[in-house]
């Protein structure tokens, strides 16, 4: 889905200083069915900025589109909003957590910051179910041992479900 589709009607756009072309690249080389759609450049006559330097980079991220704007410093990301990733398998996780996580520090039940400061939470695919379970021991349990972990172990997860 792009925006020339008419179905796309809500794309979410990530505010960076100066770096959404180097983001944006970034983040489509982590995941499947992703690309960079369009770039807009400045024009020669931009006002503050460079001649052919990106001002809006229109990508798709596991396939919903995004955009990046590079509006300068007057804004900066906070963990009020994050990016979730449902991944299939520790592998997936482990290999997201080494390319995303720049502030170990900032680790906690499967969140993580990146350098470009924006959040991201790794889920894996059998945990919401966990979580939901119509058994409130169960759910509980594995609650808890989320709550014990900076990056998310499924087989302590799934072990403490089967408890």
């Amino acid at each position: 889905m792009t925006y020339a589709d008419p179905k796309c009607r809500l794309i979410p756009c990530l505010w960076f200083d100066d770096q959404g072309e180097e983001a944006a690249n970034f983040y489509v080389s982590l995941l499947p069915d992703s690309r960079i759609d369009h770039v807009t450049r400045a024009p020669d006559d931009y006002p503050g900025g460079k001649a052919g330097q990106a001002l809006e980079i229109q990508f798709t991220l596991a396939g919903q589109p995004y955009s990046a704007l590079n509006g300068g410093p007057y804004f900066t990301f906070t963990e009020a909003i994050s990016l979730q990733v449902i991944c299939d398998d520790q592998a997936e996780l482990d290999r997201l957590y080494a390319a995303l996580s720049v502030v170990p520090e900032a680790e906690q039940c499967g969140w993580l910051e990146d350098k470009y400061g924006l959040s991201w939470q790794l889920i894996p695919r059998s945990m919401p179910a966990m979580l939901s379970d119509p058994d409130p021991v169960r759910a509980k349990r594995v609650f808890h041992a989320m709550m014990e972990m900076k990056r998310l172990d499924i087989a302590a997860l799934e072990a403490a479900y089967a408890r």
